[in-house]
């Protein structure tokens, strides 16, 4: 969290405080792996939109995977696990309101299924085995976490967890915590399209663009180069 706080201070400050800490530097975008697709997705319906909404870690990373990802309509940054009241970044960022740094993603379920946006975001968008943290990030709010649009999406995401676990996917076991009925709460408009309006901020360099080159490798029929940005698809789908 010192991380983020520095540089959102802004200016040369912000820049140069960034810059001086060396250990940042050896703090790199989770590792990006292939991993099985999930056996048990959720059944096929004649919906054409869908939501999702995943936690891993910084926003701005997760967001940015997801804009890239072909049947994303929109993927909009905020706080999911938390009270109303509580949905804003300072108190978010404290570690106490029960918040995630999370986002929600409205897909076609025609072109990409729920269950495959498990296996990006658990192979590209976040390390699912670390607890309460991702990189540089330390605390629940940067916790691994699925809140789920109900029971279907429920059953998948605790079918996946399990699968991967049962095939050792990973080097430990996932820790990623399935939470129901949580109300997602968009984030404050600057840290939407973090990721695209900040192309060279360290931490985006170092931590987030990565991910966006390792959902290329890995997954080249979902890329998409031109990001779905909220400025365009709005906050209200």
């Amino acid at each position: 969290m010192l991380t983020r706080r520095l540089l959102l201070s802004g200016g040369a400050i912000g820049l140069v405080a960034a810059a001086s800490l060396a250990w940042l530097v050896a703090s790199p975008a989770e590792e990006a792996r292939a991993i099985p697709a999930p056996a048990q997705d959720e059944p096929a319906g004649p919906a054409t939109s869908e939501v999702a909404v995943l936690a891993g870690g910084c926003f701005w990373g997760v967001q940015g995977v997801f804009q890239h990802v072909e049947g994303v309509a929109n993927a909009v940054s905020g706080y999911a696990g938390g009270d109303k009241d509580t949905a804003h970044y300072e108190m978010v960022s404290s570690g106490t309101t029960g918040h995630a740094e999370a986002v929600r993603i409205t897909f076609d379920p025609r072109k990409i299924t729920y269950g495959r946006l498990l296996q990006v975001h658990f192979s590209v968008a976040h390390d699912p085995t670390q607890l309460d943290r991702q990189g540089p990030d330390i605390g629940t709010q940067y916790r691994s976490a699925i809140f789920p649009m109900g029971a279907a999406q429920a059953a998948t995401a605790a079918a996946y967890i399990a699968q991967l676990n049962a095939a050792h996917a990973f080097p430990a076991p996932l820790v990623t915590r399935v939470e129901p009925d949580q109300a997602f709460y968009p984030a404050e408009a600057h840290h939407q399209d973090f990721l695209t309006r900040n192309p060279t901020y360290p931490y985006i360099v170092i931590n987030d663009l990565p991910k966006i080159e390792a959902l290329k490798r890995l997954f080249p029929a979902l890329y998409r180069a031109e990001p779905v940005l909220v400025a365009t698809a709005g906050l209200s789908d």
